[in-house]
């Protein structure tokens, strides 16, 4: 049986390798990520893209250069003709927010790539609940299935 095919988005890089947040929440955010990386990561492929990296590179050169080796051990997704379209028609709909461009790009890269999951955590514009359902009908308005987005620990959760 293939496995579960997940886009890991800027967030999961920065989770990995930053130093362990004073914020409580934050924190646990980060050692949820860190435990799903080491224990459950192995049972699905999972990708990134371009797009990731130019945010993950952007910043303090120290972590930027650690958020960039961990993601170089991924495959890259192809930016295909489709992307832009679906980015654009995501931001037109108020899926997401028009600042929100580059989340709106993640979307389009995961699902123009037959994604299963879209692994983040930011939960302001791309794992909320309240955008989903407009995510999701852009997506399938424009002929793809959306991706599952969701946190590792949502992650967890979906699993048998």
């Amino acid at each position: 049986m293939a496995k579960a095919s997940v886009y890991i988005e800027t967030t999961i890089a920065g989770h990995l390798t930053s130093r362990l947040s004073s914020q409580a929440i934050v924190a646990g955010q980060m050692l949820e990520t860190r435990d799903w990386w080491q224990r459950d990561r192995q049972q699905f492929d999972c990708y990134t893209s371009q797009a990731v990296l130019s945010e993950a590179g952007r910043g303090d050169p120290q972590p930027a250069a650690d958020r960039l080796k961990i993601l170089s051990a991924l495959p890259l997704l192809t930016m295909t003709p489709a992307v832009e379209p679906l980015a654009d028609l995501l931001l037109a709909r108020a899926a997401l927010p028009v600042k929100a461009r580059f989340d709106a790009v993640h979307v389009a890269i995961a699902a123009t790539s037959g994604m299963n999951y879209l692994l983040t955590w930011n939960c302001r514009h791309l794992a909320n609940a309240t955008l989903r359902g407009k995510i999701e009908r852009a997506c399938r308005d424009s002929g793809f299935e959306p991706p599952v987005i969701c946190t590792p620990t949502q992650l967890r959760e979906l699993q048998p």
